[in-house]
């Protein structure tokens, strides 16, 4: 006898008190245009009118949206104007995770999120916005299933790998976050036409009256030190903001992250498909001490937040706990093998033509006419910060295989050290271009499933590509090329 499909659930009610208010945010542009042109025909209605169209559209969003569960898929049913079936096949499920805004957080309510691995945005990425907070550890067990196996909610916590510390934040500064917001907000309000507004304003006027006060000079450098200063408190409040109370847990065959103050969101993966990871240190992160822990899995995005696993903090507790999770301490701290002097040479040229170009450019117009002396000041800066970042580069290229990973390390202003697990490199290229093959070098690319689905070792010296590529995938070395 055939069992009885599942029911079609909807989601909490109380997502009627949440659904209008985000359906006014997102049409805000409407209400305002709305408000205009209730005043210019002088008919306050229109106003009224699409307040009440926006918030009725809210409404009727949890009364036209349904889940069900059954054995092989998860199907999500949805749409006002226009009817949609999105269906996930459960053996296809590769993560959970939730999201929790501050107004979700007051009402008790979580959006809840299914990856597949495949990029997903707008209509087709499948969420349940949003259920009831305390059905989460029974959704999230039924939809990996199989997969694999959840703790129980009163199941004993496993282990902690890493706790959010508030002397993360120093790191924050460090990034270029807060001057990206204040350059996005700054471009929104002038398209929105507050620049014509505060030309003629008195803001303006005064601006103007302190230049002259007081120079022009010392007045940009105010306005200079100011946007510091607004970038590093911004800087500071996001990073708080977004991973406050950050837990990164590791129950058996499972690991959980949790991170965010204000908006809570939580990650569930399953760890074996973990593939390795990355140690991202940006200059100025690193010469703080500091580090960023990104996963390679199966089913994540290799860049961005997908990929978290902790942010900036610091670079002994990222590299503590990728030696944890994949259980080689020699990968993550070990030295690497260098990439001889070739190698080497393409840093140092690259790094130096930029100022032997401009050096060149200079010398000339010195020729020709009169060149003040100062000038070759900068020109000097110049020259001594690129061979510092050449050095630098110099320094960090290498790569290690062996135990089955490949380890791989390259960068100055963005360095990273890759490590993956050879036995999930599905497929290897070995790339040339013209000034690589005159210097004797290749890049070798590991593919995988994982991650960034590409991993590039830069400038290895070219006979000795394949035989690397062995090291890490033993099958490449019964290739006719490979052992030729």
């Amino acid at each position: 006898m055939t069992a009885p499909s599942p029911q079609w659930l909807r989601l909490s009610p109380r997502m009627l008190l949440v659904h209008p208010v985000h359906e006014v945010a997102r049409q805000i542009p409407v209400l305002v245009g709305s408000v205009v042109l209730g005043s210019a025909t002088g008919n306050p209605l229109w106003a009224v009118a699409a307040l009440v169209v926006t918030v009725g559209v809210g409404v009727a969003r949890w009364f036209t949206t349904t889940y069900r569960i059954d054995a092989e898929e998860v199907q999500l049913r949805a749409g006002v104007l226009q009817r949609r079936v999105l269906s996930v096949p459960r053996n296809r499920i590769r993560s959970v995770s939730t999201d929790a805004r501050l107004l979700h957080r007051l009402l008790g309510l979580t959006v809840l999120r299914v990856s597949t691995g495949q990029e997903a945005r707008g209509d087709d990425a499948f969420a349940l916005d949003a259920v009831e907070a305390g059905q989460v550890p029974h959704l999230r067990a039924e939809l990996l299933a199989g997969s694999l196996t959840v703790p129980a909610d009163t199941a004993p916590r496993g282990r902690v790998l890493a706790r959010w510390q508030p002397a993360w934040l120093r790191y924050s500064p460090l990034s270029f976050t807060g001057l990206a917001m204040i350059a996005a907000a700054a471009g929104l309000l002038y398209q929105a036409g507050v620049g014509a507004l505060l030309r003629d304003s008195r803001l303006a006027a005064d601006g103007r009256d302190a230049a002259q006060r007081f120079g022009v000079a010392t007045t940009v450098a105010a306005v200079v030190i100011a946007v510091l200063i607004g970038s590093v408190v911004l800087s500071v409040l996001r990073s708080l903001v977004t991973y406050g109370n950050l837990v990164l847990r590791r129950d058996a065959d499972v690991l959980h992250l949790e991170h965010g103050l204000l908006r809570r969101q939580e990650h569930t993966f399953d760890m074996r498909r973990l593939r390795g990871g990355t140690l991202r240190e940006p200059l100025l992160v690193r010469a703080f001490g500091g580090a960023r822990l990104d996963a390679v899995m199966t089913g994540v995005g290799g860049a961005g937040e997908a990929s978290l696993l902790l942010p900036p903090c610091p670079a002994q507790t990222a590299r503590r706990v990728l030696s944890d999770l994949i259980d080689g301490e020699e990968e993550v701290n070990g030295p690497l093998r260098g990439h001889g002097a070739a190698a080497a040479r393409r840093r140092w040229a690259r790094g130096l033509a930029l100022p032997a170009l401009a050096g060149a450019v200079l010398a000339a117009v010195s020729v020709v006419g009169t060149l003040p002396i100062w000038v070759w000041l900068p020109w000097a800066a110049l020259t001594a910060c690129c061979a510092l970042l050449a050095a630098d580069r110099v320094r960090a290229l290498g790569h290690r295989v062996g135990n089955g990973w490949l380890v791989a390390r390259a960068g100055s202003v963005e360095r990273r050290r890759d490590c993956v697990a050879g036995a999930g490199i599905i497929g290897w290229t070995v790339r040339q271009t013209f000034f690589q093959r005159r210097a004797g070098v290749a890049t070798l690319i590991a593919a995988t499933a994982a991650g960034e689905k590409a991993y590039r070792v830069l400038d290895v010296p070219a006979d000795l590509a394949w035989s690397i590529a062995a090291g890490a995938s033993p099958w490449v070395g019964q290739l006719p090329w490979a052992r030729d």
